[in-house]
């Protein structure tokens, strides 16, 4: 019974120090961080833009050699967007559409053309102005 006692204590001793190092650790980086120029929007920043998609990313995602054409894309998008809903993989649903819609911001920054002649390129751009105008 003794030494289950001792055994606590020294458990909510311990755990007390590793708290108190831990949180004069993190008051110390947001101390350096501010001297280096760090704010919370910079921070917010840098770790939004590790989470996106690169461009080389999306086109491996989609399978699209660099340089494809938006009908290219539009075409392996379709495919790998409606094979995964038959397979019901939420997941990859996912990456396919978010790497879509990562090289639909290359374009656009780019000024390419992004219109197949079909009208199926621009499904996105039609259900944004839908909840747009909602």
């Amino acid at each position: 019974m003794q030494a289950a006692k001792i055994l606590a204590n020294l458990l909510v001793a311990g755990g007390t120090v590793l708290f108190r190092a831990a949180t004069q650790a993190y008051r110390q980086a947001i101390i350096n961080g501010t001297k280096a120029g760090m704010t919370a929007e910079g921070v917010n920043a840098a770790r939004s833009a590790a989470k996106q998609l690169t461009k080389q990313e999306a086109e491996m995602i989609l399978g699209v050699e660099p340089g494809a054409t938006w009908q290219e894309i539009t075409k392996k998008y379709d495919h790998l967007f409606q094979a995964n809903e038959r397979s019901g993989s939420f997941y990859l649903q996912s990456k396919v559409y978010r790497a879509k819609e990562r090289l639909e911001q290359e374009f656009k920054e780019q000024g390419m053309p992004m219109d197949n002649g079909n009208g199926s390129g621009s499904s996105g751009g039609q259900q944004q102005q839908q909840a747009g105008g909602q």
